[in-house]
């Protein structure tokens, strides 16, 4: 099913300050605790729509298998688990670890294994067969120094652009392919009316995205992949320039609140058609779907400006902590991770599409198909943002100053400070 992808550009690497409140926890629809009191904690940051039915659609599958485990579920609100990542963090450091917990495959992973955070899986991922119904691209994002560390669930796009078609309908315009088309389209857009994009900022990491397409867009996917491997040469060339004014000239035709607003709100406005268009990760589908909006019908999906043929990716996993509390708990849930029956409940809900070769397609919408032949067929590049190919430090560096730009604009003080988080790459 998603054999024969092209994945020699993606070997170098492998989904943002938080709003009020910073957590949010929740204990799953589990069973009573039994007398054994058999437990498993799982720690993610998937609370919101299509996120949380899909993670959902697996705690039914695991109960079912496992019904004398008592599900924690430990979430933290927060989109790409920026205000997750800190509180794991803060347990981490004080010995108090979840069993298992959400980590994005790739540079993201390496962080926790480096730290001494994580158990090696290679005997057990082996054991359940996962190695023979995974794409090569999964199982080199989860090896480190020749031991596994995590069992991906899913793939998800990151630069997909979503509209109204509606609106776009009744303004007489297609999904634009260039830099060049979005302008042109959002200058129709406006005079109609509408807000042409739709951007949040509440979640910290909305900006850093929307601009992660962008350096793919100018720079095209060769270029980017060594821009994100650290080349200081790329880093400096002119098309930095074009890809910040590019960036600030999107925000232009966005909405003004956008610093208040989260992604999800943002795919809100154009559900309502309040805005035409928004640039995000293919969660929002899940999301979408969850407030009864379907792909093809109410939305329309098609790769972010200049990113025609580029499939940029991340994938969403889950590991064992070293020192878990419930160890063979865990290993059960991750049993039922990576298991095709786990994320064929999973993915279709979620959004993604699944980290196993052998899904059932005909589970999988309109969009899912779509993406599952891209992903086969497109040129692949890893998200910056999401954990695929840019370590911890310079995502935090990336995305403060994207985020301070969001806000001021200030294209010199966004040249200089990207420029100096090379260091970090």
């Amino acid at each position: 099913l998603l054999n024969g992808f092209v994945v020699g550009a993606v070997l170098l690497g492998a989904c943002a300050a938080p709003p009020a409140p910073v957590a949010e926890v929740a204990p799953a629809a589990a069973p009573a605790p039994t007398a054994e009191g058999k437990k498993m904690e799982i720690f993610s940051w998937w609370t919101n729509g299509g996120e949380a039915d899909g993670l959902n659609a697996m705690f039914e599958i695991f109960t079912a298998k496992n019904p004398d485990v008592e599900i924690i579920n430990a979430t933290v609100a927060g989109g790409a688990g920026t205000n997750a990542k800190t509180v794991l963090k803060t347990r981490l450091q004080g010995g108090q670890p979840p069993d298992t917990w959400q980590v994005h495959a790739g540079k993201e992973l390496t962080q926790y294994v480096d730290a001494g955070q994580m158990e090696p899986l290679t005997d057990f991922f082996v054991e359940q067969g996962f190695d023979k119904n995974m794409p090569q691209l999964l199982l080199d994002q989860i090896t480190y120094n020749g031991e596994i560390y995590s069992v991906p669930v899913n793939i998800h796009r990151s630069n997909v652009l979503w509209y109204n078609i509606k609106v776009f309908g009744d303004n007489n315009i297609v999904p634009p392919t260039t830099f060049a088309e979005f302008f042109a389209v959002a200058d129709k857009l406006k005079a109609a009316g509408v807000i042409p994009l739709a951007v949040g900022g509440a979640d910290k990491f909305e900006a850093p995205h929307l601009f992660e397409s962008v350096l793919l867009g100018v720079y095209g996917q060769e270029d980017y992949v060594k821009l994100v491997g650290g080349d200081a040469g790329l880093w400096g060339d002119a098309r930095l320039d074009t890809s910040i004014n590019t960036m600030a000239r999107m925000l232009s035709y966005s909405n003004e609140d956008r610093a208040s607003i989260g992604w999800s709100s943002a795919a809100d406005m154009v559900l309502e058609g309040k805005a035409a268009m928004t640039i995000m990760g293919d969660w929002a589908h899940g999301y979408m779907m969850s407030k009864g909006a379907a792909a093809g019908t109410d939305y329309g999906y098609a790769p972010a400006p200049g990113n025609g043929g580029v499939f940029m990716w991340l994938s969403d996993s889950f590991g064992l902590a070293k020192g878990a509390p419930h160890p063979e708990e865990a290993k059960a849930w991750l049993a039922v991770a990576g298991s095709r029956a786990g994320q064929d409940a999973f993915n279709p809900k979620k959004g993604s599409i699944p980290a196993r070769t052998d899904a059932d397609q005909s589970l999988y919408d309109v969009y899912l198909k779509y993406s599952i032949k891209s992903f086969g067929s497109d040129k692949l590049s890893p998200s910056i943002v999401h954990g695929a190919g840019a370590p911890e430090p310079y995502m935090a560096l990336y995305g403060n100053a994207l985020n301070v730009f969001s806000s001021d604009l200030d294209g010199d003080t966004l040249k200089s400070s990207l420029v100096e988080a090379t260091a970090e790459l």
